[in-house]
C-alpha cells in the first residue's frame, strides 16, 4: 500500500506543545538571519564562479546544465535547512481547526484562481499542478485538502501527506 493511500496519514497533525514551539520560534528568529546570510553568500560565490565558468560553458552544453543544476541543488539546500523553523501564525494558532480550515480554502482557491485563468498569447500557460505544503494543513490533515481541491475541480496526485498534499488541475486535459 502507498503512503497515499493510507487513511492514516491524512488525519491532522498531533497538536504540538505550546513550549516547544516557543523553543523552536526563539530559535527562529536567531537562526533565519544566519540563513539568509549563508543563502546569500553562497549565491554571491555561485555567481563569481560561474562568471569564470561561463568560458566553458561557452564551448560545453552539457558543463552549462550541469552547474545550474548544481547551482540549484545548493541553494534549495541551503533553504531546506529552515524547513524546521515556526512562523508567527504557527505558534499563536496551533491546534486551532478554523484557522487551518480557512487557510486551505484560501491557498486551493488561490491556485484555482491561477489554473483556471485563460491564457493569454506569448505568455506561460497557467499552472495545471500545484503542491500545499503541510504547514498549511497540519490543523485539518490531508483529508480537507482533497475535499476542497476536488469540489473545485483538482484531482489528486501520489502524494506524501506528511509533507505535502500534491493536485493536478483536471480542466487542463481538455484541448483548446
Amino acid at each position: 500500500m502507498h503512503t497515499y493511500e493510507d487513511p492514516a496519514t491524512w488525519a491532522p497533525e498531533p497538536v504540538r506543545p505550546r513550549w516547544k514551539l516557543a523553543l523552536r520560534f526563539a530559535a527562529t528568529l536567531l537562526f533565519v538571519p544566519l540563513l539568509c546570510a549563508v543563502w546569500l553568500a553562497v549565491a554571491v560565490v555561485l555567481f563569481v564562479v560561474g562568471l569564470f565558468a561561463d568560458a566553458i560553458a561557452a564551448v560545453s552544453e552539457g558543463f552549462e546544465r550541469g552547474y545550474m543544476r548544481f547551482m540549484d541543488d545548493t541553494l534549495g539546500g541551503i533553504a531546506r535547512l529552515g524547513a524546521w523553523c515556526v512562523s508567527w501564525p504557527e505558534l499563536r494558532h496551533e491546534g486551532d481547526v478554523e484557522y487551518y480550515r480557512a487557510r486551505v480554502d484560501k491557498k486551493v482557491a488561490d491556485w484555482t484562481a491561477r489554473a483556471s485563468a485563460p491564457h493569454e498569447p506569448k505568455r506561460p500557460r497557467p499552472p495545471v499542478e500545484c503542491e500545499i505544503p503541510l504547514r498549511d494543513y497540519r490543523g485539518v490533515g490531508g483529508w480537507y485538502v482533497a475535499e476542497v481541491a476536488l469540489a473545485q475541480g483538482w484531482e489528486l496526485r501520489p502524494t506524501d501527506v506528511r509533507k505535502e498534499v500534491r493536485l493536478w488541475w483536471s480542466a487542463a486535459s481538455r484541448v483548446d
